[in-house]
């Protein structure tokens, strides 16, 4: 049985994660939070991409004020992400945040932390605990010579511990690293010793390319283990690019069903077409259609087309100025190249 199905039931805002429910896609903001309009905006087209949670820094009294405001426009939970301030993480959950994310350890003294979960408390709002490599304890990195995944639980389990001696029990634990295969390790040893759903990730994992081949490859393994309730997959680019791959991630493990799944041929001396073009401008196209669970095939040449494209439930194969269109490995019927992609999205339009 996978540890997502033995975690405690949370309720953030009107969804539900935990306790074997399906695992959320999370995204964060990159605007100015006290921008309402640009903020609101952003989280809207997330939204449409697929985002189930969205975060949203808090660092002063503007940004928590302007929680309010873009609660009332959007429609899925926000959670507040606070640093160092205590005020700040009372002053989001007082303007409606339905989730604060704070590391326990940054907020400051007992008192202050006692502080943020007593308003927590009256709200019932989940706290999400979170301890990333790059500011674990001093002690904890001199007691195991550096930063590891031993020291990264024991400070999750440090922080849990505070909190719950203060009488609540209501958290979502993450514990990242930039390290995939530290990351990995440590969701392995802290999924055996918490109860609480975890939020996966590899933090700071870099740019649309690099970034999205740490994250695939460490929320794979990690995912794969079945651990993890909701994930971000942290990029240095549009937030959009991280429910994309998310999307893909759980599409690939058979977690989650849902948006069509591109596949193409990696093009070779045969191809008489602009492939690459086409797989692409297919992949935009796609998007387009998020309720259509189906698999779509984008083939350079009709010699193995047909065969290659017959596990897709519809696929464009090209010739020389033409291609076919194949549904269910039968060739339907045959068109000029520059025809393709409208014939695709013809049949996607229509598509029963």
């Amino acid at each position: 049985m996978a540890y997502r199905d033995n975690t405690k039931v949370i309720k953030i805002g009107d969804r539900v994660i935990g306790g074997g429910n399906p695992i959320l896609i999370q995204s964060m903001t990159n605007t100015r939070t006290e921008d309402v309009k640009a903020t609101v905006a952003q989280i809207h087209e997330l939204e449409a991409a697929g985002c189930d949670i969205i975060r949203c820094t808090v660092p002063t009294q503007e940004a928590a004020e302007a929680v309010k405001e873009i609660k009332k426009q959007i429609s899925i939970p926000l959670v507040a992400d606070i640093h160092f301030d205590y005020k700040m993480a009372i002053a989001a959950m007082e303007n409606g945040a339905d989730k604060i994310r704070i590391n326990p350890g940054n907020i400051g003294s007992k008192d202050r932390i006692a502080a943020v979960v007593s308003c927590a408390k009256e709200r019932n709002i989940p706290i999400r605990v979170g301890v990333n490599s790059g500011s674990l304890e001093k002690d904890l990195v001199e007691k195991y010579n550096g930063v590891t995944a031993e020291g990264l639980v024991e400070s999750a389990l440090d922080k849990i511990g505070i909190i719950e001696e203060l009488g609540y029990d209501n958290m979502v634990v993450s514990i990242k690293s930039s390290n995939v295969m530290l990351c990995v390790k440590a969701h392995e040893l802290l999924a055996e010793r918490c109860r609480y759903p975890l939020h996966v990730g590899i933090t700071e994992a870099g740019t649309l390319w690099g970034g999205n081949i740490k994250s695939s490859v460490g929320l794979g393994i990690i995912l794969n283990k079945g651990i993890g309730d909701t994930i971000r997959v942290s990029l240095s680019g549009n937030p959009v690019e991280e429910i994309k791959t998310a999307k893909a991630i759980l599409r690939t493990l058979g977690i989650r069903e849902g948006g069509i799944e591109v596949i193409s041929c990696p093009t070779c001396g045969r191809t008489k077409i602009d492939l690459i073009s086409l797989a692409n401008q297919t992949e935009t196209l796609v998007q387009n259609y998020p309720d259509l669970n189906i698999k779509v095939a984008v083939m350079g040449c009709p010699v193995n087309g047909p065969g290659e494209a017959k596990e897709a439930d519809i696929g464009i194969a090209g010739g020389i100025g033409e291609g076919l269109l194949i549904k269910k490995g039968e060739i339907i019927k045959k068109v000029k190249e520059d025809e393709l992609l409208a014939v695709l999205k013809e049949e996607l339009d229509n598509w029963k």
